[in-house]
């Protein structure tokens, strides 16, 4: 073999390699996007009664609440839902860049991306707005005569009832 076909030879071998590595990263890049699709993140509210389930780029898949909740003050509620999916979503927002360092390994772009992330979300859990003190309110009573209480636009049974 002449020196030109040895060079030509090695030149061929070297864009086959090449291929072979880009349809193994291809692969690679598919199966992390499916994993990022995947990931979920849960919280529950330190008084357990409230969980969330937050889904890839911070969607709420579910909230579920604990029979405490019909005697806590609407407030106090509210600041633990809100609260609870915060913890949910930043923890999703880990589990993702985890699965990008497993994906990539580590990278100057994904240590800015979770750099930034530490900033955001800090390395301590999200603050708890006031569990600890919590004052139920008393248990509902009979709703006024001709007040409909689901005036306000939000029954979340409507179309379940009657």
């Amino acid at each position: 073999m002449t020196e030109w076909s040895e060079r030509l030879a090695r030149r061929i071998e070297s864009i086959d390699q090449a291929a072979a590595d880009n349809r193994m990263r291809a692969e690679a890049y598919r199966q992390m996007t499916e994993e990022l699709k995947a990931v979920d993140g849960t919280a529950t509210s330190p008084d357990g009664m409230v969980t969330v389930v937050a889904g890839a780029g911070g969607s709420v898949k579910s909230i579920t609440f604990s029979d405490a909740t019909r005697s806590t003050d609407p407030a106090l509620l509210s600041k633990t839902v809100m609260h609870t999916i915060a913890r949910a979503q930043a923890d999703a927002a880990r589990s993702q860049a985890e699965v990008v360092r497993r994906g990539l390994g580590g990278s100057e772009l994904l240590d800015r991306v979770l750099a930034e992330e530490e900033k955001v979300f800090g390395d301590m859990p999200t603050p708890d707005p006031g569990v600890s003190s919590l004052r139920r309110a008393p248990a509902p009573t009979t709703s006024r005569p001709g007040y409909d209480d689901y005036e306000d636009g939000f029954d979340i049974y409507q179309g379940m009832r009657r």
